[in-house]
């Protein structure tokens, strides 16, 4: 499997006292759908993997799945802090239908790189799904994937790709170089950064942003990859701040405020993560108009 084009992070809708809402998520799934995206992926950062029990995530990939029906590929998130719990979480995934998995390193402790290789190794090995590496040095105490690391990696024959939010784009660079594009793909996490890392080779992206402005990630997609440059800088430079105002918020607050704002709710984060204060909400709506999003 090569992957290509702009896969949304989904968030996971959640009801007024935060039970998860696969109503909510099928909704959800078919506005990123009918937007044009070219696969969806559950469970991720953006989708608070780290909220969920493991009930809770079987739950959201078999509805994931179903509802998709293979009309486009359908990726799950399967990290977690040890290697006995993502082959379990993997397993889960290939049961339930999964297209791939999507693996981001430990994050609380910190494996040295020899213990990365064997981690996303045996992952590989347990499964016959394609395998994304997720590289995002921020939310894992600083732990990086470092570009030779990856290149081993990329030697397993069912790891097809990694998602690089190092926000790098020198590291980006790197990885490009060292991997083979036939068989392995590179996509960016960075939003800011998405036309640069195909400029420069990447395959695609995992945008975050793409929950609230689909039509201006898969606009920036297509566009690159039709050739109108202009239009793909056009692009990228109204998401470059839509991108700048999730710090507004804690982890993905502003992501779930910002769909509030657009009129497609999905719920509140869970606890500890709570709503915007007003003057952020007041910014965060003002940055979402001056993006042609609202009105």
């Amino acid at each position: 499997m090569l992957l290509r084009g702009i896969i949304p992070p989904v968030v996971t809708p959640m009801t007024a006292d935060e039970e998860i809402d696969l109503d909510g998520l099928r909704r959800h799934i078919d506005w990123q759908l009918s937007r044009g995206v070219h696969g969806i992926f559950v469970l991720g950062t953006t989708g608070e993997f780290y909220a969920l029990d493991e009930a809770e995530k079987q739950a959201v990939t078999a509805a994931a799945v179903a509802h998709v029906a293979r009309r486009r590929p359908v990726f799950v998130g399967t990290g977690a802090e040890t290697t006995r719990e993502v082959i379990r979480l993997t397993r889960m995934a290939e049961k339930e239908g999964a297209s791939g998995v999507s693996v981001i390193t430990p994050y609380f402790i910190r494996p040295s790189q020899a213990e990365l290789v064997s981690h996303f190794t045996r992952v590989a090995e347990s499964t016959s799904l394609p395998v994304v590496l997720y590289n995002n040095p921020a939310t894992c105490g600083g732990l990086s994937i470092e570009p030779d690391t990856v290149a081993k990696l990329a030697r397993v024959p069912n790891i097809v790709g990694i998602k690089d939010s190092s926000g790098d784009l020198q590291n980006t660079i790197e990885i490009i170089r060292n991997t083979p594009r036939e068989t392995f793909s590179v996509l960016n996490g960075r939003d800011t950064l998405i036309l640069a890392a195909l400029q420069f080779g990447a395959q695609g992206a995992i945008p975050a942003t793409c929950n609230i402005a689909p039509d201006l990630c898969v606009g920036l997609y297509e566009s690159f990859a039709k050739g109108d440059w202009d239009a793909a800088k056009e692009f990228q430079s109204r998401l470059h701040p839509v991108r700048l105002a999730m710090s507004l918020g804690t982890g993905n607050g502003a992501i779930k405020e910002a769909l509030t704002l657009l009129g497609r709710s999905c719920g509140p984060n869970r606890f500890p993560v709570g709503p915007l204060p007003d003057d952020k909400r007041a910014k965060l709506k003002a940055i979402l108009e001056k993006a042609g999003l609202l009105g």
